[in-house]
């Protein structure tokens, strides 16, 4: 199943919907990482959260989002734009726990529940928008849920989910967003919350063999599915943008690193990929005319 996202709307443009397959790129994270079953799940719920959140930008827009819920695996970070790009990391991926009370991933107790849920976004503007909230329940899904209803003003109900093989590979992930919007009777209303009570969970839903959009016509038949779009895991890393990092140390502290270690080897966060610059590079940042 390759990873795709779809916009729709439903209830004669009363209900926004947002709909992504986020598989592959859960893998990959958790192939980079070296995540395990609980922190692949809590990665790739937020993964999946941010490319949604993504797609609600334009242009050359993206959002950083950063969960910090005072648990063992420490903060996690997801960076997606409007493009279907995203990246991320755990602090802690080693970290594991035992099955929860309802012999599910214990994706809560890794997160903890004692901080905040921030979203910072680079919209184009002088400033970018940042906006938090207090982490509800440290299962992600229902934490973005409280972020759009405080800090967006926006009525959303929010699935995220993956679902583990027993070798640790991901089987299925993804999730979706519904957003309600003005103009929504009670009735309506209450007919939503209805069908969302009664929804299996999405990775129950895709593993079963729907396709998302077969999964929000379920929800709603008269869903009108507007777009769908490729996501793909890409990190904004390069040798040279880790080069120009390495410059801006600036050149007495370049020599420090050529003296002491003879080399300079950096990990980024986000992909986990290393680049290594040995003497003649380190000489020739210090240097150009060498």
């Amino acid at each position: 199943m390759e990873d795709y996202l779809i916009r729709g709307t439903a209830l004669q443009g009363k209900v926004r919907a947002f709909a992504v397959v986020t598989t592959s790129i859960t893998e990959e994270l958790r192939q980079r990482h070296g995540t395990t079953p609980t922190t692949t799940a809590a990665l790739g719920r937020t993964a999946a959260a941010g490319l949604m959140m993504g797609a609600m930008l334009k242009g050359e827009e993206h959002l950083t989002i950063q969960i910090n819920g005072g648990g063992p695996i420490g903060q996690i970070v997801v960076d997606a734009n409007a493009k279907g790009d995203v990246r991320g990391y755990v602090d802690h991926p080693e970290v594991d726990l035992p099955l929860n009370a309802v012999g599910k991933l214990d994706v809560a107790g890794a997160v903890g529940t004692d901080g905040f849920l921030y979203i910072s976004k680079d919209q184009g503007m002088k400033e970018a928008y940042r906006g938090s909230v207090p982490i509800v329940s440290g299962e992600i899904a229902e934490d973005f849920t409280y972020y759009f209803a405080k800090s967006e003003q926006t009525p959303s109900a929010v699935a995220l989910g993956v679902l583990i093989e027993v070798d640790y590979t991901v089987k299925v992930s993804g999730g979706f967003v519904l957003q309600l919007l003005p103009g929504l009777s009670d009735e309506e209303i209450t007919e939503i919350e209805t069908i969302l009570a009664g929804l299996p969970s999405i990775t129950t839903l895709l593993n079963s063999g729907l396709t998302i959009e077969q999964v929000l016509l379920e929800m709603f038949p008269s869903m009108q599915i507007l777009e769908k779009s490729e996501v793909r895991f890409r990190c904004k890393c390069s040798r040279e943008r880790v080069e120009a990092t390495l410059i801006s140390l600036g050149k007495e502290e370049l020599q420090e690193i050529l003296d002491d270690e003879g080399f300079a080897e950096v990990v980024c966060h986000f992909c986990n990929e290393t680049y290594r610059y040995d003497r003649d590079d380190l000489q020739r940042m210090i240097d150009p005319s060498s």
